[in-house]
């Protein structure tokens, strides 16, 4: 879809990268749709979304905004002078930049700028990535004029006339590996024809895979699995000790993955967390997966993503507290089972929505052009 009409856009949230990278592929899209489009971001002062979308060129505006935390602190007698800050901010920006359209793709941010434009009769929209929604998006949902999602049976959450199947938005330079297998075993220096496991915990790392990787090296060079290991910064020394030990097999001990394509392209299996971003661009690349959701996130979403998986037979899943006793076992067991490897890796695959920022930034058009219309 099309719009050669200037509009305005407004998208707001954010908090982590499972919320600020698809946001601004939402923005990208919006910018290639429609020509002389205006994009406002609004984010949570202090938050990554006030680094990374200055760094992809678009202007934010900050909410001194937070949540009430879940333990006893004084950090809480704060809230409710935030949420007022945030509400009368939100006010003003939505005054001065008049925006046709505002998006919300979760977090505290999220929740001000919605409120205030759903109010003032603006078309509204929110992004929900997981399988399920947290409570912002859960609150919001009332109000707003379409909800796009990333799973199905939402229904149960949201009122199912405003949801539209869209997928979450990913980067597509990262899930593009077709053909690439061959560059990336040259990539990683490995030897072709021995099996590839990728490891991965998010941009921080994981304590629980970083670990439970580094207990089974030399179990995988028993077995002549090569392994890219992203343990983000905290693991990195640890790791790289760990690895030397057993220097004769290929182990890729890496903080942070700047090729994430390449890393997909070699891997057989891939371990990682279950963030919503994650389990997209795994159903995207359609490779056997073994997900270990986090325990320390809200609503405990990651484990409502991966069970999502798990029903259609399309990943394994091992809790968290089980990782350092099975993760091994499980490993191996996978690369040796070639039919389960193509079960996990036929039914990912039909989970796939590869063109999720597109569907979301029609459905921005077709909302502004509604309002056009009136």
């Amino acid at each position: 879809m099309e719009y050669n009409k200037n509009i305005k856009v407004i998208i707001s949230g954010g908090g982590t990268g499972g919320h600020v990278f698809p946001a601004i592929a939402i923005a990208n899209t919006l910018k290639k749709k429609v020509k002389g489009i205006e994009i406002l971001f609004v984010g949570a002062k202090g938050k990554m979304e006030m680094e990374k979308v200055k760094a992809a060129g678009y202007p934010i505006e900050g909410l001194w905004i937070s949540g009430l935390q879940r333990r006893l602190t004084y950090k809480n007698i704060s809230v409710p002078f935030k949420i007022i800050s945030s509400l009368l901010k939100s006010n003003r920006i939505i005054k001065n930049f008049k925006p046709d359209v505002v998006v919300g793709v979760g977090g505290y941010a999220s929740w001000a700028v919605v409120k205030v434009a759903s109010f003032k009769t603006i078309p509204t929209l929110i992004q929900e990535q997981n399988s399920f929604p947290g409570k912002t998006n859960i609150n919001l949902s009332r109000k707003v004029n379409k909800i796009c999602v990333a799973f199905s049976g939402m229904e149960k959450y949201f009122p199912e006339l405003k949801i539209v199947l869209t997928g979450n938005p990913v980067r597509q330079e990262v899930v593009n590996i077709e053909n690439k297998k061959e560059e990336a075993i040259k990539y990683f220096e490995f030897e072709p024809g021995k099996k590839i496991l990728l490891a991965i915990g998010g941009s921080l790392g994981a304590k629980t895979i970083n670990e439970s990787i580094k207990k089974y090296l030399e179990l995988f060079a028993k077995e002549n699995i090569q392994v890219i290991w992203q343990t983000g910064k905290l693991f990195f020394e640890t790791a790289k000790e760990a690895a030397n030990i057993f220097s004769n097999n290929k182990i890729r001990v890496i903080d942070f993955i700047d090729r994430m394509d390449m890393a997909y392209a070699a891997a057989d299996i891939i371990v990682s967390r279950a963030g919503a971003i994650s389990v997209s661009e795994l159903c995207i690349i359609g490779k056997p997966a073994v997900l270990i959701p986090s325990p320390n996130v809200a609503e405990d979403h990651q484990a409502k993503n991966a069970l999502a998986l798990v029903k259609s037979n399309a990943a394994i899943l091992i809790k968290d507290s089980d990782s350092r006793l099975v993760l091994g076992k499980t490993v191996i067991e996978l690369l040796n089972d070639d039919v389960k490897c193509k079960m996990l890796s036929d039914n990912i695959k039909t989970l796939a929505l590869p063109h999720a920022a597109d569907a979301i930034a029609d459905e921005v058009i077709a909302l502004a052009n509604r309002k056009m219309n009136l």
